[in-house]
């Protein structure tokens, strides 16, 4: 016998909530999905007990895993983003442009070989 429209919708609500006080506790959604409770206060206090048990409401900077890049704790976004690029690559000054003379010049007519018997 498949649920009804009902019993779907409670199930998607119950999901919510628990993906919801999951992910305000630093779970992961598939973390989420373990608490148990039937309100959202019991749901956020056992999101809080496990987010405890597996250290993930640990500070960024106490995580294992070895030193960090320079560019973590930067600052994010677009504009961050272009002005590092500008930082790390300086504008060049543009090649002046060939003269008549350069630009009619063939470079493959250069003699470089000879073909003296």
């Amino acid at each position: 016998m498949e649920p009804n429209i009902e019993e779907q919708r409670d199930a998607a609500v119950a999901e919510l909530a628990r993906i919801r006080a999951g992910l305000a506790a630093g779970l992961t959604p598939e973390q989420s999905a373990r608490l148990q409770g039937s309100t959202p206060e019991e749901l956020e206090a056992d999101a809080k007990a496990f987010a405890a048990e597996l250290g993930a409401g640990a500070p960024a900077g106490s995580q294992v895993g070895g030193p960090r890049g320079v560019d973590v704790d930067a600052p994010t976004g677009v504009a961050a983003g272009a002005a590092a690029y500008q930082r790390k690559h300086p504008k060049r000054e543009p090649r002046p442009a060939p003269t008549e003379a350069e630009q009619r010049r063939n470079p493959f007519a250069e003699p470089s070989y000879s073909m003296s018997h």
